[in-house]
């Protein structure tokens, strides 16, 4: 007798997800069903990637997406629950406890038994789970019960641990860019079934274009908003033809008025945009440096946060080729507490093109770090005899030290202030100057008094 859950030819009957109704907003109907539909994402989707291949062969154990809201890390989970026939559970971090977990984990080993099917258990926001909740996974994803799909927007090298990681291939989605975003709006006009296709809706190619542009690369919100200008504009009429909603600039301006910036405080977003901002400094674009600055701005970033990452810029970016980048660094820093914003983004600005536009040298912070890795994995220096303290200088000579070699030579007696004299045991050179800004003055004496020193040091 044949299986009641075996299709005619003998394989399980797959498990249909269930169809979006008609209640649901827009960003839900307009879920990809395959691959093909999914936005963007052709870095790990396109034909012949590694996650593609993975899906299309059924030969995956578990998957973390990772990346910003709305880039469709739900729906790809769905998508591959469809293109796999298996069962789709879904939890979220924020409101699911380990008994649910569990619960699912059940469900799953009696379908397997049962059907002979998998079960895909996704699991949104799995970085809000604590260690406990993530660790009952383990043994279920090694036993194969499930087969497990988180998706978070934060590192998840950072906020999942360790041993679930370890078992997961990760993939990193990125924003969608107005280019893929501007066909779905289309589509999502056009279709019939799950979108907006049986209202009479014509849209300027501007007003999608703003849409799309505004969204950030979030797809829920470009849907959102879409949906939003057309229950919102009544339909007319032109020349006698049949009614319609025509979506104008005008009405896309309205519909999203604010640009979702997509900013975390304390997470990949704020770290990555400051890392931006300090490396267009570095790299002398001013340009770049000051979009960097406005999006953290526009997002509530701290400025103080910016005033110090502009002080460590100064310092360690253009250094002595410019010195005076480390006055305008903390002058702009002082001007933010005394004027406060919104006037203290100016003077931040100001030191934000200064720095970008000065000469750069780091061969100060480079000489730090080679005298630090000496310091922390080389033998500790005795401080010399001749540069101790007098104290320390009568000890010794009481002991019978030669009073030459605690001779120490004081610069001012000196033409020119300077003597050969060793400050070091081993006379090693850390500190390499460039020939940049007026690091080149520096160069040309510090030359000067190398190759004095190198002659022999002083008669006394």
């Amino acid at each position: 007798m044949a299986d009641l859950f075996q299709s005619e030819s003998g394989a399980p009957e797959p498990t249909r997800l269930p169809e979006p109704s008609a209640d649901e907003p827009l960003a839900a109907r307009m879920r990809p069903r395959t691959l093909d539909e999914v936005a963007g994402q052709r870095h790990i989707l396109a034909e012949g990637k590694l996650l593609r291949r993975a899906i299309e062969s059924d030969r995956f154990t578990s998957l973390i997406f990772y990346g910003p809201p709305g880039t469709g890390k739900t729906s790809l989970a769905s998508v591959i629950a469809r293109s796999t026939g298996s069962r789709f559970e879904a939890l979220n971090g924020v409101e699911s406890n380990v008994a649910e977990i569990r619960a699912k984990v059940d469900q799953a080993r009696t379908m397997r038994e049962l059907r002979d099917q998998t079960t895909i258990l996704f699991i949104d926001e799995i970085h809000r789970f604590n260690k406990a909740q993530q660790d009952v996974l383990l043994p279920h994803i090694e036993r194969g019960t499930v087969r497990f799909i988180g998706a978070t927007t934060h590192n998840p090298y950072f906020y999942v641990n360790s041993p679930l990681v370890s078992r997961s291939q990760v993939f990193q989605l990125e924003a969608v860019s107005t280019e893929d975003l501007i066909p779905l709006l289309e589509r999502a006009i056009a279709d019939p079934q799950r979108g907006l296709g049986k209202v009479n809706v014509t849209a300027d190619p501007a007003a999608l274009r703003h849409l799309a542009e505004m969204s950030d690369g979030d797809v829920r919100k470009a849907l959102t908003a879409l949906e939003l200008a057309v229950l919102t504009t009544p339909s007319s009429s032109i020349d006698d033809q049949e009614p319609a909603i025509h979506l104008t600039l005008e009405v896309a301006e309205e519909s999203i008025q604010r640009k979702a910036i997509v900013y975390d405080a304390d997470g990949d977003a704020h770290y990555d945009t400051a890392s931006a901002f300090i490396k267009s400094i570095r790299g002398s674009d001013p340009d770049a440096a000051l979009y960097w600055l406005a999006k953290m701005l526009h997002a509530g970033e701290d400025p103080r946060f910016i005033a110090r990452r502009l002080v460590i810029s100064a310092s360690e970016d253009i250094g002595l080729a410019d010195s005076n980048a480390l006055r305008v660094a903390m002058a702009a820093q002082q001007a933010f507490e005394f004027v406060g914003m919104p006037e203290g983004r100016i003077p931040l600005a100001h030191a934000t093109v200064y720095l970008a536009t000065a000469p750069k040298s780091n061969s100060a912070y480079a000489a730090l770090g080679e005298a630090m890795r000496d310091v922390e994995s080389g033998r500790t220096l005795a401080v010399p005899e001749h540069l101790r303290t007098k104290t320390r200088k009568k000890l010794a000579a009481a002991s019978g030290t030669d009073e030459d070699k605690m001779r120490y030579l004081y610069s001012h007696d000196y033409e020119g202030g300077y003597v050969p004299q060793a400050y070091l045991p081993e006379g090693k050179t850390y500190y390499t100057p460039t020939e940049n800004g007026l690091e080149k003055r520096i160069k040309e004496r510090l030359d000067y008094w190398r190759s004095q020193f190198q002659s022999g040091p002083a008669k006394t």
